[in-house]
């Protein structure tokens, strides 16, 4: 097998004179990262991994580097919620809420993704564009693969057609060997030779994962579709990245309020210390109680 390029980046481009959106990325870094710091059995780093990935691919689309997409999958399966914000920059977390569902892991030679995720429930997803309010959309689920799902919701609530392919490969030790995808997105203007073109061209891709084990770059899972006729707009670099600090940890427990705080005191009077610890990346902010009363005045 041909040694795996990991160089994690996203391509943003278009093709047929702008008709077409088309973006592709190697995630498999990042969701390693993400995997290990949530500590998830494969089922759940697929999941974890295609989520995160999708939210990359959705925050390329953002206008402003500063701007944030949120994606949440609640399906009622037993990994729980799954959530991932990215930014315009290519920096992005993750969490699941139970990383280890007792759950079979592989299903006809899959990893069982709609097992761990559910297919009853829920996909929302949020965009925060600076504005007073954020821009909020949800959709039922209609599969649980994840992939299948962010393309009902681009038909659903963005009214796009789109062919999304998204995917994790775990090795046999549970280490994330391979994760990326595509989304590629048919603006409006197509003739029906055109659509049909795409659509046959998106229906040969391998899986996503086979052409990142195979050493594919995010451009040639564009060339594959569209043959070289396409133009990169933009080439961003993808990694996780927690922006928690330790400032934010002090906003937060202020905005619990002098009775709460005076209740975390009185909890932790004898160990004297209180420690915050961020669900994404595992840093710890410890408070004293000299601290902690401070941040009531």
């Amino acid at each position: 097998m041909i040694t795996p390029k990991h160089d994690n980046y996203l391509v943003r481009a278009t093709a047929f004179d702008g008709k077409v959106r088309a973006l592709a990325v190697n995630s498999t870094e990042a969701v390693r990262e993400l995997a290990r710091l949530q500590s998830t059995a494969p089922a759940a780093s697929a999941a974890l991994g295609r989520v995160a990935t999708a939210a990359l691919l959705l925050g390329s689309t953002l206008k402003k580097e500063s701007h944030l997409v949120t994606v949440q999958v609640r399906g009622g399966g037993p990994v729980g919620t799954v959530l991932a914000s990215a930014n315009g920059r290519g920096e992005v977390r993750a969490l699941v809420g139970n990383p280890r569902p007792a759950v079979p892991e592989m299903v006809d030679g899959k990893l069982n993704v709609p097992g761990v995720v559910g297919s009853t429930g829920r996909l929302t997803v949020i965009k925060d564009l600076g504005l007073r309010e954020p821009y909020n959309s949800t959709v039922e689920l209609v599969s649980g693969e994840i992939g299948r799902d962010f393309a009902y919701y681009f038909a659903r609530s963005e009214q796009i057609p789109s062919a999304v392919g998204l995917g994790v490969f775990v090795d046999a030790t549970g280490q994330v060997e391979a994760a990326g995808g595509y989304i590629i997105q048919l603006l409006g203007g197509l003739s029906d030779d055109e659509v049909e073109t795409i659509e046959r061209e998106v229906a040969a891709l391998p899986h996503p994962t086979t052409m990142i084990r195979a050493g594919e770059t995010p451009e040639d899972i564009l060339t594959r579709v569209f043959h070289g006729s396409f133009r990169v707009l933009e080439n961003t670099p993808v990694r996780f990245h927690c922006p928690c600090t330790r400032d934010r940890a002090e906003r937060a427990l202020i905005l619990l309020g002098p009775a709460e705080i005076d209740a975390i005191m009185a909890q932790q009077a004898q160990r004297g210390h209180s420690d915050v610890t961020c669900e994404f990346c595992g840093a710890n902010y410890r408070f004293t109680l000299d601290q902690l009363a401070a941040l009531k005045n």
